[in-house]
């Protein structure tokens, strides 16, 4: 058979999240490599999925999503975001944010086109980008502050630069974009021509003030992009798998082609609850980052006396530490033998990267119980 088969992806084996998590339950480590919640969600929004599911909402929704849910999801955005999109024409229901992140690249980007990604880069983009015929350009974000490098962007365009991966709050760092960015952005896409996917699936968990920036509230670049929205991440459900994208009616008629071949709809008793639980509880994503940053909080609280160093997440759930301090081996070596020794499981950040620099950064999710948290933290401080 391997005669017969070429790899479409050749580089792309199991993703890190994957091996960490099973190496994680090999030596009965503590999870905080893979980013999921081990508490649980609202009872009311589970109540609501066995509801419907009872009640025989087990068959296909229409193609885009529930009718009620899109409309429920265009309320959510006028008063979060103060945004008025169309449910009909620009908001679609996806089965998880990577699958409209992979229909929106496989609508846009055509055989020779270049796709502009940050590294760290999150790692389902390449891989859609390959598979639709184009090439990542790779621009490695700010050391340190992990912000864009906005000079080295503009040299990175090219005539073939056909979209901007953009992921704010992103992961695997936490940086967040400002108003300013976007301005920037806007006027590059505008002079260049190229669109923007735009990863936002942490909008709600942003901390110490700052406020979540989205393209749709951008004038400039509400017209030209995708931006993806996660319920598994706001509502503490990753494994309901089911999201949304909004675009503009040119864009969402493009990316509705492509997911109707891939995955048709997204999961119905699942698009009820959701609708269910937002419109009785309208206001409970901007309850997330109080409780996220006291999280945050507690976990670095409790390493005060480790020999690691940090700046404070400034969003998402993903805590960086740097062991510059504590050893010289790499994040990939360290990340394994530390989930073995020591028992606590973590991300090395040097995957995320084309030519990773020379760093000593760790990533940790710190969507876990306090429990957890103050015993991970204890046995690195221990290290």
């Amino acid at each position: 058979m391997s005669s017969l088969l070429k790899t479409k992806l050749p580089r792309v084996g199991t993703t890190i999240f994957t091996a960490m998590s099973a190496l994680a339950q090999t030596h009965g480590a503590l999870n905080l490599s893979q980013g999921f919640p081990d508490f649980s969600p609202p009872l009311r929004l589970a109540e609501a999925l066995g509801e419907h599911a009872l009640r025989g909402h087990n068959q296909y929704a229409p193609m885009a999503g529930l009718p009620r849910l899109r409309e429920t999801i265009a309320r959510q955005l006028l008063l979060h975001r103060d945004v008025v999109v169309d449910p009909d024409t620009e908001v679609t229901v996806v089965p998880g944010a990577t699958e409209s992140i992979f229909c929106a690249i496989t609508a846009v980007v055509r055989p020779g086109d270049e796709v502009i990604v940050l590294d760290p880069v999150y790692d389902s983009y390449e891989p859609a980008i390959e598979l639709a015929g184009g090439r990542a350009v790779h621009v490695p974000l700010l050391t340190g502050s992990f912000g864009i490098d906005w000079e080295l962007v503009s040299k990175a365009i090219t005539p073939r630069t056909r979209l901007f991966m953009l992921n704010s709050p992103h992961n695997p760092c936490g940086s967040i974009v400002s108003n300013a960015d976007l301005d920037v952005l806007a006027s590059l896409a505008e002079q260049h021509g190229f669109l923007v996917c735009s990863d936002e699936v942490y909008e709600h968990l942003v901390y110490d003030g700052h406020k979540h920036c989205s393209v749709l509230a951008h004038p400039v670049l509400r017209s030209r992009s995708f931006a993806h929205f996660s319920f598994g991440k706001t509502l503490s459900v990753t494994g309901w798998k089911t999201g949304y994208c909004v675009a503009p009616p040119e864009l969402t008629a493009e990316l509705r082609k492509i997911h109707q071949y891939v995955t048709f709809v997204a999961v119905t008793p699942v698009q009820h609850a959701l609708a269910d639980f937002l419109d009785a509880e309208p206001e409970y994503p901007a309850t997330l980052a109080a409780d996220y940053q006291r999280r945050r909080d507690l976990f670095l609280s409790k390493l005060a006396g480790s020999r690691f160093s940090w700046k404070p997440t400034q969003g998402s759930y993903f805590q960086l530490l740097d062991y510059g301090q504590i050893s010289d081996d790499s994040d990939t070596v360290l990340s394994e033998r530390w989930t073995r020794e020591v028992r606590v499981a973590s991300v090395p950040v040097s995957v995320f990267y084309e030519s990773p620099p020379k760093q000593s950064i760790l990533r940790f999710c710190f969507a876990k119980s306090d429990e957890v948290l103050i015993e991970a933290a204890e046995r690195l401080c221990a290290i």
